[in-house]
């Protein structure tokens, strides 16, 4: 982020004032001022300790809930004018848990649902770390709701996870959270898709699992559609797209990055490997589509620094 304000030239040459007459020293001898030295080492490093203290406290007490509402207006191939200015909400990454404000989440919820979108996708990682939370967090995404539904896709902290010697842990949790959602009513696309339908014109919602799962398949989600169809995707892991082949796609909403969670300044993305810096946030052309890699509403551990939480609008339009 770079706060510093522009400077505004003046319209016309600011006049020097005249410079002072020379006076003698008192002493009868002239006395010449040295110039002004460097900072010093260490008022050098006492500026950089506080600049960095003060982005650290900013990182952990005000960006992690600092929640912005981006919006986009996106061309797609063959968009039937029934589903002209269909507005698709996204949110991912949640990681409910004890470390997540419940009211910041409530608020979350409440703010998407006032923007009156047709459709929500919830794109990932509900909860933080095993089942202990799922039936909470299921019962507040309950709260969300969308004329044409609420779908939502795992992400990789919704499959089991192994301990420190290495062992599996909740092998069902999978299963667990996408029960847990489909009883409050929102549809858990899991290597699956469905169509909507308009005065005979339709648009495909597919969403496939996350790609560490080892559950993946993109061909099964995709398969046997109509290829003048347009699609929208969901996948947690926005790496998900190599496994595309040559299937359509017009709009891939992912998450998993968090941005990176900190983009320091001098230094960049620093949590995120080489590979994922590739789609480390927002919108990316892909192909004949995008690809949109959302920065996530929760936080796995709490700090952000550069790149604030967020949820996502499209707008739909014919190309």
């Amino acid at each position: 982020m770079d706060f510093r304000a522009g400077v505004v030239k003046p319209h016309y040459p600011t006049p020097h004032p005249p410079a002072a007459p020379h006076q003698p020293h008192p002493n009868g001898s002239d006395h010449h001022h040295a110039p002004p030295q460097s900072a010093s080492l260490k008022s050098r490093f006492a500026r950089f300790l506080g600049r960095n203290w003060a982005r650290v406290n900013y990182g952990y007490h005000v960006e992690p809930t600092w929640l912005e509402m981006n919006r986009f207006e996106l061309p797609i191939r063959d968009l039937p004018p029934a589903f002209q200015g269909l507005k698709i909400a996204q949110l991912s990454d949640f990681h409910y848990g004890e470390h997540i404000p419940q009211g910041y989440l409530e608020d979350a919820l409440e703010r998407t649902t006032a923007e009156k979108p047709d459709l929500i996708a919830l794109t990932g990682d509900f909860i933080d770390h095993g089942p202990k939370h799922v039936h909470s967090a299921a019962k507040l995404f309950a709260k969300l709701q969308a004329p044409l539904g609420v779908y939502a896709v795992l992400g990789n902290h919704d499959f089991s996870v192994h301990n420190a010697r290495g062992v599996r842990r909740y092998p069902d949790l999978h299963e667990t959270i996408a029960k847990a959602l489909t009883d409050r009513g929102i549809k858990v696309l899991r290597n699956e898709s469905v169509r909507f339908d308009r005065g005979g014109d339709g648009l495909i919602l597919a969403g496939i699992d996350d790609l560490w799962s080892c559950e993946s398949d993109p061909h099964r989600a995709l398969e046997g559609k109509c290829a003048k169809t347009p699609r929208v995707v969901l996948a947690h892991n926005p790496q998900s797209v190599d496994q595309f082949n040559d299937h359509r796609f017009d709009l891939v909403l992912s998450g998993h990055t968090h941005g990176g969670q900190v983009n320091w300044p001098g230094l960049g993305r620093v949590l995120l490997r080489k590979k994922a810096k590739r789609w480390a946030a927002g919108l990316y052309p892909h192909g004949p589509g995008h690809i949109y890699v959302n920065k996530g509403v929760g936080f796995g551990w709490r700090f952000r620094f550069g790149v604030r939480p967020e949820v996502a609008f499209f707008t739909l339009k014919p190309m």
